[in-house]
């Protein structure tokens, strides 16, 4: 049978080794220094956060999963669940997004290029737009190109008006 090998595994070393004193030789009837016990909580939310990471949702700027929406326009859907959706729109010079209505209020911000939506509203790179839920949305447009983030309902094509 193997033994154990007795050398501690520096990938298991969550606490500070005078953190690791501290524990092993406080008394019960003396509380630890509040210092002491924030390094501790500190550390062993790190630790917890860092072995969560995997539960959460990436979506890498060089993963693939663009798909004509409309002439001129690709989607990229980055998430969908309970009615809404997050996702990337890439429009090209020129193209045209149709005026429509949002079931819901959508959230929109300019990632690249200048958006027009309308004839007098210009939002640069940056900038952020809500589209209010059933109001009237303006055909969206941009001369040069654009890719813009939105968050709201899934576009229904009889939402255009």
């Amino acid at each position: 049978m193997k033994k154990p090998d007795p050398t501690p595994n520096p990938a298991l070393n969550v606490l500070d080794d005078d953190i690791v004193l501290a524990l092993t030789s406080a008394h019960t009837d003396e509380a630890a220094p509040p210092k002491l016990l924030e390094r501790v909580r500190h550390k062993l939310m790190a630790r917890i956060a860092e072995d969560a990471t995997p539960r959460h949702l990436t979506v890498p700027a060089t993963a693939d999963g663009w798909h004509k929406f409309l002439p001129g326009i690709e989607r990229k859907v980055l998430q969908q669940g309970g009615g809404l959706m997050s996702y990337l729109l890439r429009l090209a010079p020129g193209a045209v997004l149709p005026a429509h209505r949002h079931p819901v209020d959508e959230e929109c911000i300019v990632i690249s290029g200048v958006l027009r939506i309308g004839t007098e509203l210009e939002l640069a790179a940056g900038s952020f737009h809500m589209g209010r839920q059933g109001v009237p949305h303006a055909a969206i447009t941009s001369d040069g190109g654009a890719v813009i983030y939105l968050r709201g309902a899934e576009p229904v094509a009889e939402l255009l008006i």
